[in-house]
């Protein structure tokens, strides 16, 4: 599924909403049906987490806390250190490189899936997986991959109910900062992790409302959305087409859909985690492009066939 900062800031109409909150249901009533023992996130984070003073391109969280931002939760998250810590011992082992952190922090990219599907972010054990989608340079999409599926190796082994989650927007390229581009005060963050003050994530939210709004407008420099690109990307998903990925270069995802439709390695990720137990069929079916979101937004429910 898809996330935004904007779900939880003023902006977006009520059509808008409504419309997403309704699929959100649908996925909400499927998790519940599903009961999972356990949870497995593939999800981005936009220097809230992760920093260029050592940037991995994946890693595995044996213990996790949210850092509030965009009014998700704050706090620690249920992570059974032991399994998580096991993952990333069968992950190094399909020959897959993996970082480890004993101290992950998550922003809403993580946290806000959790809060939309099981109205708390702490209400299931959870095991958190970095996936470097923003600061360049971002590793081939066929790593990413084999990431998937060496997790998805280890979790068939454990006998659970297990959900997995791809967070990320498809076609969309916020206003985020690179190293090339930021200014001292946003380069010290991104490369040093220098917390912000209330001060500054206030103006960054104010800048954010502005930028979609300016965005719905049809104004500003932010590359369009592209829905035939999302459309393409989701029905590959769809029909079980996943190696197709393999052969994407970054630099053309960045061209056709934005900087940050990188984040679609998450969905890439937790699908192959899927398709290790063989043919998938998806189930609820949803998308939007979402200038006011400043992505094309998506849902998709799936389960081995």
């Amino acid at each position: 599924m898809s996330h935004s900062p904007l779900l939880n800031l003023p902006g977006p109409s009520p059509d808008l909403l409504d419309d997403i909150g309704s699929a959100i249901d649908a996925a909400r009533d499927f998790v519940a049906d599903f009961d999972p023992d356990l949870v497995v996130t593939f999800s981005p984070d936009h220097y809230n987490g992760f920093f260029y003073r050592a940037m991995p391109p994946f890693c595995i969280g044996t213990a996790a806390e949210g850092v509030g931002d965009y009014g998700t939760y704050q706090g620690p998250l249920d992570v059974p250190g032991d399994l998580a810590t096991d993952c990333a011992v069968a992950v190094l082992g399909a020959d897959v490189d993996v970082a480890l952190s004993a101290a992950m922090q998550v922003d809403h990219g993580t946290v806000q899936p959790l809060e939309k599907l099981f109205g708390d972010a702490t209400a299931k054990p959870v095991i958190p997986v970095f996936v470097n989608s923003v600061a360049t340079p971002l590793g081939p999409m066929r790593r990413v991959r084999a990431l998937g599926a060496a997790v998805g190796g280890y979790l068939a082994s454990l006998g659970k109910r297990v959900l997995i989650i791809g967070s990320g927007g498809l076609s969309h390229d916020p206003p985020v900062p690179t190293l090339a581009t930021a200014p001292p005060a946003a380069l010290d963050r991104i490369v040093h992790g220098v917390p912000m003050t209330s001060e500054q994530r206030q103006a960054r939210q104010t800048a954010v409302i502005e930028a979609a709004r300016e965005f719905a407008a049809g104004q500003g420099s932010l590359a369009p959305l592209n829905p035939a690109w999302d459309q393409a990307f989701l029905d590959l998903l769809d029909t079980n087409r996943l190696d197709e990925v393999d052969g994407w270069d970054n630099a053309w995802i960045a061209a056709q859909a934005g900087n940050s439709a990188h984040e679609v390695r998450t969905w890439v990720a937790a699908f192959a985690a899927l398709a290790t137990q063989g043919p998938y069929t998806t189930g609820h079916r949803f998308y939007r492009a979402a200038p006011e979101l400043i992505a094309g937004f998506a849902i998709r429910t799936a389960v081995t066939a």
